[in-house]
């Protein structure tokens, strides 16, 4: 009997140790005062605007689990070390647009000089447990705290893989950039010991000038929730302009977020189109959740709806969230895009893209599928 006591006693603890980290992750229970004055928040949750020609079927999909492609890269995934720029010398000079995607949605966007970093995800599962949940399929290519000097931090909804509680915290002491946030979003970040000074709280057509550029947040077709309660939080795509100074040119970026296609793409590039770049979702489609997830033809068909310019896709190749094979994102995002006569970079982790130059794609994904 003593033995057994023991047992369950050492078990209790390993249990109790191993998500010791689960209650924090989960953030603020309530998103505060100011959602329920948002027009998108009523009974309780917020609700998607526009409208989306897919309807996902209910629950999951059994032929999903029947498909035996490969999920998981056969080598290891090539990584190129983050090359930033380094200051202008010059500050009247306009600098390169520019893009270091570094997995999943993380991207570093360089713009007139300035560096925005959208859902930074660094660590190695994206889950409120460090042990479980979906494993990061490729090391990232630089570490959280070796970032250079950041202006902006933009999160663009509070599921896991896109709010990171270990890289806000690493954030937080590295760096002294805002962070930009769709409604409710920042309780979670004073839980987790942001300063109100550095949140942003955005709802969707609101705009903030942060270290001289407009950031937008614009809608998307998608959902919230890191607990049991769904839709307690807004989710957002962003738009990113310089020219809000006398004399400087104008460039604009726009990142999806998570997003379903949806009729919202036409309108966001009527009123703030065209961009120079957009950084597209491409990955974890499934008609489960058709309505929420892109494919890569809906991502091309987004894009021009945006009257984007060089197409770069992003929530890919990184964590295993889907059944699709692993490498299908790129191939049928390349193939539409030839054939309706999209530009696209597709880098390697890491990879610099410099918008008015990108590299031609050359199919580095095949290699490992």
């Amino acid at each position: 009997m003593t033995k057994i006591r023991i047992g369950l006693a050492a078990a209790t603890a390993a249990a109790a140790w191993a998500f010791r980290d689960v209650l924090p992750a989960l953030g603020a229970l309530s998103p505060g005062d100011r959602v329920k004055r948002s027009p998108h928040y009523r009974d309780g949750t917020f609700h998607n605007q526009g409208v989306s020609p897919n309807k996902a079927r209910p629950g999951l999909v059994p032929g999903e689990f029947l498909r035996r492609e490969q999920r998981q890269p056969l080598r290891p995934v090539p990584l190129r070390t983050p090359e930033f720029a380094a200051p202008a010398a010059d500050a009247s000079d306009p600098a390169e647009l520019s893009v270091h995607w570094l997995g999943h949605g993380t991207s570093v966007v360089e713009i007139d000089g300035r560096r925005v970093l959208f859902d930074p995800v660094f660590s190695d599962r994206v889950s409120p447990s460090g042990i479980v949940g979906p494993k990061r399929v490729h090391p990232v290519p630089v570490r959280a705290e070796d970032l250079p000097r950041l202006d902006v931090i933009a999160i663009s909804h509070d599921h896991y893989d896109h709010l990171d509680l270990p890289s806000v915290r690493t954030l937080l002491q590295t760096q002294d950039a805002p962070f930009v946030v769709p409604l409710g979003v920042g309780a979670h970040l004073e839980k987790w010991g942001v300063p109100a000074g550095r949140i942003v709280e955005l709802d969707w057509d609101e705009h903030a000038v942060v270290a001289g550029l407009k950031i937008t947040a614009t809608p998307s077709y998608h959902f919230s929730g890191r607990g049991l309660k769904r839709n307690p939080t807004l989710w957002c795509s962003f738009v990113v302009a310089t020219g809000t100074e006398p004399g400087r040119p104008e460039t604009k970026v726009f990142y999806t977020g998570d997003s379903g296609y949806f009729d919202g793409y036409a309108r966001i590039g009527e009123q703030h189109g065209p961009f120079d770049l957009t950084l597209m979702q491409v990955g974890a489609y499934s008609d489960a959740w058709s309505d929420i997830h892109m494919t890569p033809e809906e991502a091309v068909t987004a894009h021009l709806d945006l009257r984007g310019g060089l197409l770069v896709p992003v929530h890919w190749a990184t964590f295993v969230l889907a059944m699709h094979p692993w490498a299908e994102p790129a191939r049928r995002l390349l193939e539409d895009a030839e054939a309706r006569g999209v530009t696209v970079a597709i880098p390697r982790p890491g990879e610099r893209v410099e918008v008015a130059a990108p590299p031609k794609p050359d199919g580095w994904w095949e290699e490992l599928a």
